[in-house]
């Protein structure tokens, strides 16, 4: 893993050996722009290993490794989230074998875990810098999911949705910065969809012994386009300007969109 200064890219500014094997996703929080407390990177990788780097030393400051007796199960995919202060942070992880984990770097424990039944290619909370309110999933078998964090059941967990999109693997999926209600998602059918999800009435219910559990809300499709007879696997929104977005395939492109009338939802 490699950090560079895009003016002065004779070198890289900080470079460490992350993983044994390819490094599969990376995420950024903390410092200036995103989130609480102190600028981390997180890193998953083939080994089935995520590391958390501070690049003010040398060696991770976190790593989670499966034990020793356990098969190493790929990690797909990373993303942080629920660093609304200068001590919260959660990391989430993404494995081959449909499991998602999340790791709370605070206490340093497993906080919550499930299984998708399908391979997780990507994770993204609706933003990083609040306390974690929803979470959005993207796997194979055509299939994404959106998670409410806000309330959790000893039993049931956190709340669940799943669409099917695509018709193909979902490869990306990016709320809007500027409205963390819609996201866009990025398929192997060449397309993206954009999406508003809609909040239930009330996001909580009690069961048969009082306790609270989550309710989830539905997602409404605003558009489709198919781009490119290629997937589409990976995209990005500006944080400056609203609606504006690129989205790479694997026909070799680099496509830049704006997606009109995002204020209007």
């Amino acid at each position: 893993m490699s950090v560079w200064d895009l003016e002065r890219a004779e070198v890289p500014v900080y470079s460490a050996q992350a993983h044994k094997s390819i490094v599969n996703a990376i995420d950024g929080c903390g410092g200036q722009n995103i989130g609480s407390g102190a600028p981390e990177i997180v890193t998953g990788g083939r080994d089935g290993c995520i590391r958390v780097w501070d690049v003010r030393v040398p060696e991770p400051v976190v790593t989670l490794a499966p034990k020793e007796q356990d098969t190493a199960r790929d990690c797909w995919t990373v993303c942080f989230g629920n660093s609304y202060n200068d001590v919260e942070r959660c990391v989430v992880g993404g494995y081959d074998n449909g499991d998602i984990k999340m790791f709370d770097l605070r206490t340093n424990t497993l906080r919550w875990e499930t299984n998708c039944q399908n391979g997780v290619v990507n994770v993204q909370f609706d933003r990083k810098d609040i306390e974690m309110n929803k979470l959005l999933v993207t796997t194979l078998e055509s299939k994404f999911r959106v998670y409410d964090l806000r309330t959790f059941h000893p039993e049931q967990g956190f709340a669940c949705m799943t669409e099917k999109a695509h018709k193909s693997t979902i490869w990306q999926g990016r709320f809007l910065p500027q409205n963390r209600d819609l996201f866009m998602t990025g398929g192997g059918n060449g397309g993206f969809n954009l999406y508003k999800y809609h909040y239930p009435l009330s996001r909580t219910a009690k069961d048969s012994d009082g306790r609270l559990y989550g309710v989830c809300g539905t997602v409404e499709l605003l558009n489709s386009r198919v781009l490119s007879t290629q997937p589409i696997v990976s995209m990005d929104w500006s944080r400056d300007r609203e609606g504006l977005c690129t989205l790479a395939c694997l026909d070799q492109t680099v496509r830049v969109y704006i997606v009109t009338k995002t204020n209007k939802y």
